[in-house]
């Protein structure tokens, strides 16, 4: 590790230790907004934690971890919206958004290429082919880590991380300002329950799309089902062991469609890489893709067909009760 990137990882580590000492449980009393501080901070520690690994790519988990909390962050900061002045958050919301989109180009190539790599290994006789592609992807990879590194060294990624901390561990920064002789809803322990059934209810709303639901549908069902975990994650100590139970329950369905979102998009990636490799000397790689692709197709199907399965699930009365038991807590 050369001198400038030690000098940074150790920057990160005390920056990391000083967070730590702000930390603070969420409580239901808490006002939306200092609720909203606590558990912001509590994300930008993970995502500092992983930009070391996610420079290096050592852990294609360390890229992965990183983006979900840039995620979780931006989804935190939309639900927290009414109870922040918008020009104390929106320049965060920015670069979380662009920094997001960086990782994510790290990240996808991550999938493809491990994808690839299981898929050499179920189709030994075209593993020589595979490899090749795995080779293209893995020099684009290589690409995408280097802008990440260098967007990690821009000097106005260290502001945000800076600045960002600063309005984390400031309590009442940029908050709104609320009127003391008029009653209206502003603890966690008001706002939270609608929060939640707002985006129940959304995910519920497909239920009489589903038979005939396409790929677009499906990943915007995804979407909705990602939101409703964050929410309830999110908060989720003041919810207690139901929530945490009904977010395993939630995983479930959400890693199902994840993984089809995720098998339509490398059928559609690895069907345009094919027509890259369209040179004569190109044909085993060719074959090598097709023969995969054709192994994608029969996982979708199976996928698709079990996706009833995990809905009807999901829809039962003990997992919706175990979400109400959580919310009457509060």
């Amino acid at each position: 590790m050369n001198e400038d990137v030690d000098a940074t990882v150790t920057a990160k580590t005390d920056l990391v230790v000083f967070l730590t000492e702000f930390r603070q449980p969420i409580d239901a009393e808490d006002s939306m907004s200092e609720a909203g501080r606590k558990v912001l901070l509590e994300e930008l520690i993970k995502m500092i934690k992983r930009e070391s690994g996610s420079r290096t790519g050592e852990d294609i988990e360390d890229v992965h971890d990183m983006r979900v909390a840039t995620r979780r962050m931006r989804s935190a900061l939309r639900l927290l919206e009414p109870y922040f002045k918008q020009k104390a958050i929106a320049a965060y919301d920015r670069s979380l958004r662009k920094l997001a989109r960086v990782l994510g180009t790290v990240r996808d190539l991550d999938v493809q290429i491990d994808d690839l790599q299981k898929g050499a290994e179920a189709l030994p006789d075209h593993a020589a082919g595979l490899a090749g592609a795995i080779a293209l992807l893995d020099s684009r990879r290589a690409d995408a880590r280097a802008a990440l590194v260098r967007l990690f060294d821009r000097g106005s990624y260290r502001r945000f991380v800076q600045d960002y901390a600063a309005f984390l561990t400031s309590p009442g920064k940029g908050a709104r300002e609320t009127d003391p002789e008029t009653v209206h809803p502003f603890k966690l322990r008001h706002v939270l329950p609608e929060m939640i059934y707002k985006h129940l209810g959304s995910v519920r709303a497909y239920n009489d799309v589903l038979d005939d639901a396409d790929m677009t549908t499906l990943h915007a069902l995804r979407i909705e089902f990602k939101r409703l975990r964050y929410v309830v994650s999110l908060f989720g100590d003041v919810l207690g062991t139901s929530a945490a139970e009904f977010v395993a329950e939630l995983k479930l369905i959400q890693d199902h469609l994840g993984r089809l979102n995720d098998m339509s998009i490398a059928h559609e990636r690895l069907t345009e890489l094919t027509d890259e490799f369209a040179g004569k000397d190109d044909a085993d790689v060719r074959a090598a893709l097709g023969a995969y692709i054709e192994s994608i197709a029969a996982q979708e199907e199976v996928l698709r067909a079990g996706m009833a399965a995990v809905w009807n699930k999901f829809n039962t009365k003990r997992v919706q009760r175990q979400l109400a038991m959580a919310v009457a807590g509060l």
